[in-house]
């Protein structure tokens, strides 16, 4: 199979049974079309996002995509595949926000400056048997130093609101980026081999 930059799409086959996506986002759904994967439906599970008291990033990541995986499949009437994900953009321990407003891009963005951090994406699909599957992928991710108008121009521009961490690797922030680790889609918000992997092992298709 040629890849979709060669114009056919990865995922050609017919899939077996019906495929939700358990996210409002859109970056998530482009990715996965990217695939050549497009959901039956798209339905957003409405959680409650709030880290735990002490809630390590590894494991808030995978919490909140078990919990909106089964949130959607409670949800429906129908068989098959949920597949949900949860992104988090970490410093050591310390979980980031998703920056609701300019001031809150601004402290993202002050903190990540000339330092690396890491993003983690967890998978969780759940296929018509009802068994959780879920992976976690990490990629690290280094900022150079960033100007204070920098960081202005960019907070200014409101691309970072509604994003963890306080930025889009694939928008304007990618000139911040000095050097990446691992998956690039990850940091989007959906690791696209790891996430074709589960569907396929799951029975998912047949490509």
């Amino acid at each position: 199979m040629t890849s979709p930059r060669g114009g056919s799409p990865i995922a050609s086959s017919e899939p077996s049974g019906r495929l939700v996506l358990a996210s409002e986002s859109p970056r998530r759904l482009a990715l996965l079309a990217q695939a050549g994967i497009r959901p039956d439906r798209v339905r957003a599970a409405a959680i409650d996002e709030s880290p735990a008291p002490g809630e390590p990033p590894r494991s808030h990541a995978l919490r909140l995509a078990a919990e909106k995986a089964h949130t959607v499949s409670a949800k429906l009437r129908e068989e098959g595949f949920v597949l949900a994900a949860d992104t988090v953009v970490a410093c050591g321990r310390r979980i980031l926000p998703k920056a609701e407003d300019p001031a809150m891009v601004r402290r993202c963005l002050q903190l990540l400056s000339g330092r690396q951090h890491c993003v983690m994406t967890a998978i969780a699909l759940l296929p018509p048997d009802g068994r959780l599957r879920t992976r976690l992928v990490e990629t690290r991710v280094a900022f150079r130093r960033l100007t204070a108008a920098e960081i202005a121009a960019y907070a200014d521009s409101r691309e970072g609101e509604g994003k963890a961490g306080g930025y889009a690797i694939q928008g304007r922030a990618e000139v911040f980026v000095r050097r990446i680790n691992g998956s690039y889609s990850n940091v989007v918000g959906l690791p696209l081999a790891e996430t074709v992997l589960l569907l396929r092992g799951c029975g998912y298709g047949n490509w």
